[in-house]
């Protein structure tokens, strides 16, 4: 376990007061420290790696100059404030970092009052600096306010919106644009190819004055690879500028001297102030800045090597990943159909389109981190014929619900969303949890919404939104499916009917019968095994199965709906409306995610929390077997037979 006991400078260090104690000249060796504290601690533990390492400087230059915690320092994207945390408090516990009870995996309000606002998906750093500093100016309370935004999270339409409004407020606010040319993937877009012509400049413009001049040959920023007919050229901070917010840049990101000089001469700078600087993902361990993608996120690894060791393959483990599905069967479709297309918000890898981009790259459609120009861009692809499959993370597509509804729901177009990591994710918490889109989807006319419980029924149920002249989703968990084989020349399958998978051999009362949602098959099997109980893969959510359910009603004495998505308005109030209107009154238990936020924590120790395993099911469902109005159906039941 890394202490900090060999480590003279950071091991004195508990607060940014006393880091802002220590002589400039010591910075640079306490920058050494620091990073070599974060290798080895997430070579034990794992975490965001990659982005981390290139914020070392950084945040050591931030927390030096700036009075923090009343000047206010907002991070973008979280995963880059590991060093942050360090700095603040918190670095005997980083090794807890993403762990159940541990630190939060990014930065939260409720963890330290350094962390000024809350963030778990990206671009939001700059519309909460400004709405800080409005408030700075409104009750006449001269803090700072600085946003740091990188790591991809530029690219966002919101990044845009916040830019557009500081530029015309004229708030006091200094905007640190860390680029790196990454997100989780290599950065694309526009906005990319700008920052390669500043980067290929010999010049730079001057924090402290704005004057351009040539750039100090020992900046170390890195090259990056430009089109043949661009030309580099500093004025390209022009862009900034027509906004009305001032650009210095790009300077060197691990240069400390120069990194206090820029901040020190713009942090009493009056109106909005924008500092461009270059870092590199991974910056100081060799294995990480030659594959900032691989090394993004790490389990636990060598110090050293970077190698990462393989685990003994259990059984779970031998069977594979639902993202891997969804690769294999994308280019399949493919393959089968030249209208297929792929879109995906920044997440290639996450969502499993890597081969589907090298096999067919005119019909890979990467649109950085615009979840919402994601969805209306599949939308103006199917109103022109195509077969878009919009491939993104559950909690991901809640920022692009109102062009879900207005431009692909209202228009009935056919788009089909692969929604990875439905219901818990795990350590990622509270932000990523994929607990909503049951309810939000179900909500949409025209939607067909499937929960498919295994490999191959994911297989079947992609098949199945293709075919489809309406809109889609196929909701999945994270991680690897139950071992399923998968047969690839399968039948769609019929929209809206659900199909039992066991029959209870009870011949007496009470009898149990549970409707369960996607993952939650697997688990309300092995509590039904050991209770005998009759359970039906409902498979879609909507259309909900009516007959299925009315079915079942008519034959037990509880029915138990089981989801990994919110209780409220999820699958089991789908299958409630469906009682209520068919005036059926059998006692319905509904087990799913409760009302509250889920911290990170491993998927099982969730599930286990929140009585989704199969020891969680089985006691709920004995304990409502005590409730009266089950004896009471059991007797009507039990009189009638």
């Amino acid at each position: 376990m890394p202490d900090a006991s060999g480590y003279s400078l950071l091991g004195k260090i508990n607060s940014p007061e006393e880091l802002r104690a220590l002589s400039a000249r010591d910075l640079p060796a306490l920058s050494v420290e620091l990073r070599r504290y974060i290798i080895e601690t997430l070579a034990r533990v794992g975490g965001h790696f990659g982005a981390n390492l290139g914020t070392v400087e950084l945040s050591i230059a931030l927390h030096y100059v700036l009075n923090t915690p009343e000047d206010r320092l907002v991070w973008d994207v979280g995963h880059q404030a590991y060093p942050h945390k360090a700095l603040t408090g918190r670095r005997a516990r980083l090794e807890s970092i993403r762990k159940k009870d541990g630190l939060a995996p990014f930065p939260s309000r409720r963890e330290s009052p350094f962390d000024t606002f809350g963030t778990g998906h990206s671009s939001t750093s700059l519309s909460a600096a400004a709405g800080m500093a409005a408030a700075a100016k409104a009750k006449g309370e001269k803090r700072r306010v600085v946003a740091v935004i990188g790591d991809g999270g530029m690219t966002a339409g919101m990044a845009f919106e916040a830019l557009n409004h500081i530029g015309s407020l004229g708030l006091n606010i200094l905007i640190i644009y860390n680029d790196n040319d990454m997100s989780i993937s290599e950065n694309v877009g526009a906005l990319r190819n700008l920052s390669a012509r500043m980067m290929a400049s010999d010049q730079y413009r001057h924090p402290a004055d704005g004057r351009v001049e040539a750039r100090p040959g020992h900046w170390k920023i890195p090259p990056r690879s430009l089109h043949p007919a661009e030309a580099p050229s500093v004025h390209d901070g022009a862009f900034f500028e027509s906004l009305g917010i001032h650009y210095s840049g790009p300077i060197d990101g691990h240069d400390l001297p120069t990194l206090l000089e820029a901040l020190t001469s713009l942090k009493d700078k009056p109106g909005p102030q924008l500092l461009h600087i270059a870092t590199v993902k991974g910056k100081g361990f060799e294995p990480a800045e030659a594959e900032p993608i691989t090394y993004h996120g790490v389990t636990s690894f060598d110090p050293v090597t970077g190698e990462m060791p393989k685990k003994a393959a259990s059984k779970q483990d031998a069977a594979r990943t639902y993202t891997s599905v969804f690769s294999d069967w994308l280019c399949k479709a493919a393959e089968r159909d030249p209208l297929v297309m792929g879109i995906t918000p920044a997440m290639r890898e996450g969502s499993g389109l890597v081969e589907f981009s090298k096999r067919f790259p005119d019909r890979y459609f990467d649109v950085a981190i615009a979840e919402q120009h994601a969805v209306t861009l599949g939308a103006g692809m199917a109103a022109e014929g195509l077969k878009p499959v919009v491939a993104i993370y559950s909690t991901f597509l809640q920022r692009g619900y109102d062009q879900l509804i207005h431009d692909v729901a209202i228009q009935k177009l056919p788009v089909l969303f692969a929604l990875d990591r439905g219901g818990l994710v795990g350590a990622d918490g509270a932000t990523h949890h994929g607990a909503y889109d049951l309810s939000f989807l179900r909500a949409i006319p025209n939607m067909v919404v499937m929960a498919p419980s295994d490999e191959n029924e994911t297989w079947r149920a992609l098949t199945t939104g293709l075919t489809l002249d309406r809109p889609s989703a196929v909701r999945y968990p994270r991680g690897n499916g139950t071992g399923a084989q998968i047969q690839t020349d399968a039948r769609p399958l019929e929209v809206g009917k659900g199909r039992i998978l066991r029959q209870s051999m009870r011949r007496q009362h009470p009898r149990v019968a549970i409707l369960a949602f996607g993952a939650m098959v697997a688990p309300s099997l092995e509590a039904a095994d050991l209770l005998d109980a009759t359970v039906a893969d409902m498979r879609f959510v909507k259309p909900i199965d009516d007959a299925l359910i009315l079915e079942i009603a008519n034959e037990n004495d509880l029915i138990v709906t089981i989801e990994d998505n919110a209780i409220m308005g999820g699958a089991g109030s789908a299958v409630n409306e469906v009682l209520i209107a068919q005036r059926q009154d059998v006692p319905v238990l509904n087990l799913g995610l409760p009302d509250e936020f889920i911290e990170h924590g491993s998927r099982e120790e969730l599930l286990a929390d929140v009585g989704l395993d199969c020891s969680g099911i089985q006691r709920s469902i004995q304990k409502r077997l005590r409730g009266k109005d089950v004896e009471q159906r059991q007797k009507a039941s039990g009189n009638a037979g």
